[in-house]
């Protein structure tokens, strides 16, 4: 993906290769700018690769996103204030003009999945803020898509209210065995979360290497402080340096 420029370009990604499984929880991780988040723009047909070939389930993302194959959910909630939590849910489902009396069992059901069921009259801005991405996240469910893309859904939350998020987030996974493709630029949040890490260089992006997280489920505190955690975390510590330009010793 090359970013034409007045004076220059700029490449984001160069020869970055990666197949993803169905039902597997994919993390991005990697150093500011090394196009994690143009990676899942490419993939959400929000932009259009230079060159290369992109497929998602087969289809091209122009054709996935007409099909309506993946939810989105970005680093702000970006809820609509005037609208209730229940009708924010319900967006998605109105503009695919969903039957009027499947919408809000739907919408109700997902509010349930993510703990706030009891918050559906409330406005976004009666919420905390990790509530209004649990928001973001029943709304992007809302549809059912097999795919769910995450740019760094819980960056700006504290370190507790993230950590719980993290739970939350695995639990929905588990129950729903949706693909996600998660950006972070956390280390332990990305081993905590996922089946696989992949770990991306410094500008132009590429792929450095792709950790295999073999932590067994269900996944809790327990997880975080057991000796293979630490393992699987310096392993992508290392690629991380490696692929920032730093020396790392084997």
């Amino acid at each position: 993906m090359v970013f034409r420029g007045a004076g220059s370009d700029t490449v984001a990604l160069q020869d970055a290769s990666l197949d993803i499984r169905p039902g597997e929880f994919i993390s991005l991780i990697g150093p500011s700018g090394c196009g994690k988040t143009t990676l899942l723009r490419l993939m959400a047909d929000l932009i259009t690769p230079t060159s290369g070939e992109l497929l998602i389930g087969g289809k091209t993302p122009a054709q996935a996103r007409q099909a309506r194959e993946y939810g989105y959910v970005f680093q702000a909630p970006a809820l609509m204030e005037w609208r209730t939590v229940l009708n924010n849910v319900l967006l998605p489902l109105d503009v695919m003009d969903t039957p009027k009396e499947t919408r809000r069992a739907r919408a109700q059901a997902m509010l349930e999945l993510v703990g706030l069921e009891g918050f559906a009259d409330r406005y976004p801005w009666q919420l905390s803020g990790g509530m209004q991405q649990r928001v973001s996240i029943a709304r992007a469910l809302a549809f059912d898509p097999p795919l769910l893309l995450m740019d760094e859904p819980f960056g700006a939350l504290d370190e507790i209210t993230r950590e719980k998020l993290n739970g939350e987030l695995l639990r929905l996974w588990q129950e729903t065995r949706k693909t996600v493709v998660f950006v972070t630029h956390g280390i332990t949040e990305a081993v905590f979360l996922s089946t696989r890490v992949v770990v991306m260089t410094s500008r132009p992006g590429k792929i450095e290497g792709v950790v295999d997280i073999d932590l067994p489920h269900p996944r809790s505190q327990e997880t975080r402080e057991s000796p293979r955690f630490f393992e699987l975390a310096t392993r992508v510590r290392e690629l991380l340096r490696k692929g920032h330009g730093f020396d790392v010793e084997e």
